[in-house]
């Protein structure tokens, strides 16, 4: 099921000639981020590494503290998802040779701000001179007690939360990237933060993680791909939306499942919950003030579903998630895509009922 996804395929194919480190905990496609036994210790090492590049050139990200901001956050994400202690970041910054000084001070100020957030340091890294601006990181976490949390272990019965609103870096994509001037006047605030502090809190509570970095439905079908069950969303899916994704929905008749759609997301953690420990999840988020959203359960057929005008409607992840590759970044194409997509659900609803 992994390579029907285009993008798991080619990653397959790129490491299919790489032995796999005799440390390594995790398999392929397992984690979000690379999990490495240190010898000698109790202690698991966490590294990931990401990349501030289509995001620059497609024009969503062009705020030089923005773009410093995110290259901590995407990174930084991927060690929340399985629980780590962050330690560090080592940089990439590949710059133009005629970037201005106001623009690289503004680009290590946001560097600096979500390292503070983060409670991580600037290790070290790299400096390049090329045409176009690209900044990537390589971030370092700490597991000291080896609990790490990956993307298989959920089960039937399990419940599916957020670690908060979805829909956000959807709605932020659509807005900067769709020539609609109308979209534009909507304001989609968008610093998202790495869920850290939450990560490591569900590491003895969740039995699956993954972060909602390439969208919503893009997490919920990896997961459901890997452990091979499937996740029905609740009723009302507008509880579960950012207020800004609902108000874009509402301004532009956006139907609110295109919000979970999208590749670009905003950084929450989804992950899965026994049904015995849901109690004790409450009661610890409770002490640090933090509200998990329940937005489902996780079922024993393969699929994904939502409700829509009451109806349980089936979603085609698999296809969705292969369509903003088929229709080559294309947004407007893409949107248009979804768009016909909804149509075909809602049309087959209509002949049921006939």
């Amino acid at each position: 099921m992994l390579n029907n996804i285009l993008e798991n395929a080619l990653v397959e194919n790129l490491v299919k000639i790489f032995p796999r480190s005799p440390l390594q905990q995790n398999s392929l496609q397992e984690s979000d981020a690379e999990l490495l036994h240190l010898p000698g210790t109790d202690s698991t090492i966490a590294l990931t590494t990401d990349t501030i590049v289509e995001e620059i050139e497609a024009g969503l990200y062009t705020d030089p503290h923005l773009i410093g901001w995110m290259t901590v956050m995407v990174n930084a994400s991927d060690l929340a998802a399985v629980g780590a202690q962050p330690i560090g970041i080592l940089l990439n910054e590949t710059l133009p040779p005629d970037v201005g000084e106001e623009f690289i001070a503004e680009l290590q100020n946001g560097i600096h701000d979500a390292c503070s957030i983060c409670g991580m340091y600037v290790l070290g890294g790299d400096t390049n001179f090329s045409s176009h601006l690209q900044m990537s990181g390589c971030a370092v976490g700490l597991i000291p007690d080896s609990a790490a949390m990956t993307r298989r272990g959920c089960g039937p019965g399990d419940y599916l939360f957020s670690s908060g609103p979805l829909g956000l870096g959807n709605a932020y994509a659509l807005v900067h990237l769709m020539n609609n001037s109308e979209l534009k006047q909507i304001p989609i605030p968008y610093y998202p933060r790495a869920r850290l502090s939450e990560g490591q809190l569900l590491r003895r509570i969740a039995s699956c993680c993954m972060d909602t970095s390439d969208g919503t439905l893009a997490t919920l079908d990896q997961l459901m791909r890997l452990n091979q069950v499937g996740f029905v969303l609740q009723t009302d899916l507008s509880e579960a939306l950012h207020p800004s994704a609902r108000l874009l929905c509402n301004a532009a008749g956006i139907p609110e499942w295109m919000m979970l759609a999208g590749p670009h997301g905003e950084f929450e953690l989804l992950f899965t919950v026994p049904q015995e420990r849901v109690e004790d999840l409450e009661s610890r988020a409770g002490q640090y003030s933090w509200q998990p959203l329940k937005i489902g359960r996780v079922v024993e057929d393969c699929g994904v579903w939502i409700y829509q005008n009451g109806e349980r409607t089936a979603l085609d992840t698999g296809r969705i998630r292969n369509l903003f590759v088929e229709v080559k970044g294309n947004v407007n194409q893409y949107v248009k895509e979804l768009f016909r997509l909804d149509k075909e659900w809602k049309n087959k609803q209509e002949i049921t009922h006939e």
